[in-house]
């Protein structure tokens, strides 16, 4: 089984989830693919959003419902597993609830982590995450320390990853390959 690191970044209904869908489906084969969901139901508008994706996706696919701590849902999956995150953004806001003061303690900390779990993973791994750095600077400091968090962490995704891709209203653009680290 090939490991391969693919990263989907895009805005709002861009398309990344069902592009990130298809490539997990495409890297996957006959092969299994295991879905990491980090929503956590709560309100109307969140649950009807996760009963949609529930509705996307084939109903073969093992779900694993990820909480804060992602490593650790990701080295609970099959070798061999295609995984498919969807989507990294709500992760990290739930590792930075506590205190968003803490950027770089996350960074270094539970995503160093998450990149560790990644890294040993034997099989693919797609990861579908919000890009909000584009717009305004957020007047709050939790705003800020999020667009903070969200942007370093992608730099570190893509820098590892095979592929990256940015969507545009349904368009996927490829980011061109730079120097890994």
């Amino acid at each position: 089984m090939t490991k391969r690191l693919v990263v989907v970044l895009g805005g709002t209904r861009s398309g990344k989830s069902r592009f990130g869908r298809d490539r997990a489906i495409a890297l996957a084969g006959d092969r299994l693919v295991t879905y990491v969901a980090t929503a956590i139901a709560g309100d109307p508008e969140l649950d009807a959003r996760i009963q949609r994706h529930r509705l996307e996706r084939p109903a073969g696919w093992e779900t694993i419902e990820a909480g804060v701590d992602l490593a650790a849902a990701i080295r609970g999956i099959a070798a061999g597993a295609t995984i498919l995150l969807d989507g990294f953004t709500l992760w990290a806001s739930l590792a930075l609830a506590d205190d968003p003061g803490r950027v770089d303690a996350v960074l270094d900390g539970s995503f160093a982590d998450v990149l560790a779990a990644i890294a040993d993973h034997e099989g693919p791994v797609v990861i579908v995450s919000d890009e909000i750095g584009l717009g305004l600077v957020p007047l709050d400091p939790v705003g800020r320390a999020f667009r903070d968090l969200l942007g370093m962490a992608h730099q570190r995704l893509v820098a590892r990853s095979d592929e990256a891709w940015f969507m545009v209203a349904g368009r996927a653009i490829p980011l061109p390959s730079g120097t890994r680290s």
